[in-house]
């Protein structure tokens, strides 16, 4: 796999709004006509994001559900661990959170909280995180091999637009909710952080479930970016030709409607 270099992904970009809103409509229709496939050939995905606090995870993730059916989506915002949660193997919790056949599960954070904050933070032995690695990558391909497609996207700001956009946060009455005391320690700790996320992307980054980084300090890029990312990789091999009418549902229409239908 390509090497992740997030020095590569720190360009500022300014999307023209036009061409963004552009760009979004096309791509939520492409994601509808993807999740329809899902639905009528009993697929499933996951899509987990990871990244910095505040580099648009949040905002990513409201642009790619907008145009899905919720009855088929599923988005798992992810914090500690409970205490019940705490007391089993951590991959334990996700697996009730994983799609069934049909569905689309998104995670704002996800299994790699092992290898990151856990690493970061000193909550787990070395031995234990580092063990992960080989763990994390026999789950996604016992995931993977039973039918679902993963794709696993990693937002990346620079410090100047984090420390922009925190001071935002808590300026704004009603952002202020998305902030706490535990962002501040995070970004203390950002070349700890940086250095897991290197290894991060070396241990993890397979064949089978490559991690795609993207260059966040622009909102509107990586939003572009990211659903780009998604679509490409739940579309790919996918048959998103629309299934025939059923004759019986058909006629039944015909009836109640009164009308020859013209399909």
């Amino acid at each position: 796999m390509a090497k992740i270099d997030l020095s590569k992904f720190e360009h500022d970009e300014d999307l023209d709004r036009e061409v963004y809103e552009k760009q979004l409509r096309e791509l939520e229709h492409k994601l509808e006509l993807i999740q329809a496939a899902y639905i009528n050939q009993g697929r499933k995905a996951i899509v987990a994001i990871e990244g910095w606090d505040a580099a648009g995870k949040g905002g990513l993730i409201t642009r790619m559900t907008a145009p899905l059916d919720p009855r088929y989506t599923r988005v798992w915002s992810i914090g500690a661990p409970t205490k019940i949660e705490v007391e089993h193997h951590y991959l334990w919790r996700f697996w009730e959170r994983l799609p069934a056949k049909r569905e689309i599960v998104v995670f704002d954070r996800t299994w790699y909280g092992r290898v990151l904050v856990e690493r970061v933070d000193k909550l787990t032995p070395e031995a234990d995180w580092r063990r992960a690695y080989d763990e994390i990558n026999a789950f996604e391909a016992l995931h993977i091999a039973d039918g679902a497609r993963i794709v696993k996207l990693f937002l990346h700001i620079t410090q100047k637009e984090q420390d922009k956009r925190l001071k935002e946060r808590i300026e704004t009455p009603w952002k202020r909710w998305k902030t706490g005391v535990e962002d501040y320690h995070n970004r203390s700790m950002r070349e700890a952080y940086l250095d897991a996320y290197k290894e991060m992307f070396e241990q993890t980054s397979t064949e089978l479930a490559p991690w795609t980084a993207i260059a966040a300090n622009d909102k509107k890029f990586a939003r572009i970016k990211g659903l780009e990312a998604v679509v490409a990789a739940l579309g790919e091999g996918v048959d998103l030709n629309y299934p025939e009418a059923s004759v019986e549902v058909r006629a039944m229409a015909e009836e109640a409607l009164g009308v020859k239908l013209d399909l």
